[in-house]
C-alpha cells in the first residue's frame, strides 16, 4: 500500500477505560487525505478521548491506534500534524510573530510567518503581544500556529469559539483551502451549522460509541422530521396540540413547526387558516438529526441498564 493509500488516522476496536468508566467502547474510525471529518457528540461522548489517543497523549487499553500507519507517539507522525485545542496556555509577553516563528521552528519545512498569518487573517497582528489580543484574535493566532508546519492532518477543537461572524467565515474559507490542498481535518464543534457547512463526513458519538457515521445528507435522511414555517394567526400552543406537530414555536413573525408528516400538516394548516402565507417546508437539518440520534442512543442505553 502506497503512502497516499494509507489512512492518515485510524482507530480499530479501540477501548479506553478510567476506573469503572468506559470512555471508548470498541470505536472504529478512519480518516483519508483531503477529508474533513466532523466528530460530534454530547459532553462525555468520548470525542476528547478519541482525539487524545490519536495525538498520542494517552494509550488505548485495547485496539489499534495509528497516525499515518505509525504509532501516534512517534516523532515522524507528530511532525505531520497540527493541533488547535479548545484552550491554550501561551506565553503572554511574546508577540504574535514571535509565537509563529517559534512554532514553525519545530517543523522540517514550515510555511513562512507571513503566509501563515495571511491564511489565519492575522497579518495585521504580528507585532502585537499575545496577551493584548481579544479572545477571537487569540483563537485566530492559535489557528495560524496549527497550520504553520504544513500539516497533513489538522485537529481543530472548537476552533471558532469567541469569533465574530466575519472572522468565522474567514476561518471556514481557510479550512476549505487546506482540505482542497489535501490536508485531512478532524473537527469537533458545538456549532452544528459549522459541521454542516464544512464536513465531508460526520461521526456522531454517544456513550463512548459511534452511533452514526456518514455524510450530512446521510444523517439527515435518517431523521423523519421536517420543518414547516409560515405566517399564520394560529397560536403555536394550539398548533403544538395537533397530532401532526412534534414541536411548535414562534420565530419572529413566523411560526416554526417540526413534523413527521409534512403533507398532512400543510393540508390542515391551509384548511384552518385561509390567510396562511410564506409557507416553507424543509427537511431536517444536522441539528435535528444530531438531537434525534443522541436521544435515541440515550434511550437505548437506559433500556439496556434497566434490563440488566
Amino acid at each position: 500500500m502506497s503512502n497516499l493509500q494509507i489512512p492518515v488516522a485510524r482507530l480499530v476496536g479501540t477501548i479506553k477505560t478510567y476506573g469503572a468508566l468506559r470512555a471508548l467502547d470498541g470505536v472504529d474510525l478512519m480518516l483519508q487525505r483531503g477529508e474533513l471529518l466532523a466528530l460530534l457528540g454530547p459532553n462525555g461522548a468520548g470525542k476528547s478521548t478519541a482525539i487524545s489517543l490519536l495525538l498520542g497523549l494517552i494509550r488505548a487499553d485495547k485496539g489499534t491506534v495509528e497516525l499515518f500507519g505509525q504509532d501516534p507517539q512517534s516523532i515522524d507522525a507528530r511532525r505531520r500534524i497540527g493541533v488547535m485545542l479548545q484552550s491554550a496556555s501561551l506565553p503572554p509577553v511574546l508577540r504574535v510573530g514571535e509565537l509563529l516563528r517559534l512554532t514553525a521552528s519545530y517543523y522540517p519545512s514550515p510555511r513562512s510567518v507571513q503566509e501563515s498569518a495571511e491564511m489565519a487573517g492575522i497579518a495585521d497582528l504580528l507585532k502585537r503581544p499575545y496577551a493584548k489580543l481579544s479572545g477571537g484574535q487569540q483563537r485566530r493566532v492559535q489557528f495560524a500556529m496549527a497550520l504553520c508546519g504544513r500539516p497533513e492532518l489538522l485537529f481543530l477543537d472548537e476552533p471558532t469559539v469567541g469569533m465574530d461572524i466575519e472572522a468565522r467565515q474567514k476561518l471556514w474559507a481557510a479550512i476549505r483551502q487546506l482540505v482542497a490542498e489535501g490536508c485531512a481535518v478532524v473537527l469537533t464543534t458545538h456549532y452544528l451549522e459549522e459541521a454542516e457547512a464544512l464536513a465531508d463526513r460526520v461521526c456522531v458519538m454517544a456513550q463512548g460509541r459511534v452511533i452514526s457515521e456518514g455524510s450530512v445528507d446521510d444523517l439527515r435522511a435518517r431523521v423523519a422530521l421536517k420543518r414547516v414555517r409560515c405566517m399564520t394567526h394560529i397560536d403555536p400552543q394550539q398548533l403544538a396540540a395537533w397530532p401532526e406537530v412534534v414541536e411548535a414555536r414562534r420565530d419572529g413573525a413566523k411560526v416554526w413547526m417540526s413534523t413527521a408528516n409534512a403533507e398532512a400538516l400543510v393540508r390542515r394548516l391551509l384548511d384552518a387558516d385561509s390567510s396562511l402565507s410564506e409557507l416553507e417546508v424543509q427537511r431536517a437539518g444536522l441539528a435535528e438529526a444530531f438531537t434525534e440520534l443522541t436521544r435515541d442512543a440515550e434511550t437505548a442505553t437506559t433500556i439496556d441498564r434497566e434490563a440488566a
